[in-house]
């Protein structure tokens, strides 16, 4: 569980630096882009370590 720990502290803190953006309207778009892309990034680590540990479970069951 210490990879969805990680993801998840990870985007408490983009939430956070995301809130401080929508307050400032002059925010750099570059910065933006980029919290998205990290985002995005997350999102799909999330899934992979989700479809890992569902297909190891999955090979596991026994089928006899």
């Amino acid at each position: 569980m210490s990879e969805l720990t990680f993801i998840h502290t990870a985007m408490q803190l983009l939430r956070s630096r995301w809130e401080m953006l929508k307050h400032n309207e002059r925010g750099e778009v570059t910065e933006k882009v980029i919290i998205v892309a990290i985002f995005a990034a997350l999102a799909i680590a999330a899934g992979a370590i989700i479809v890992a540990k569902v297909t190891a479970k999955a090979n596991s069951i026994t089928t006899e």
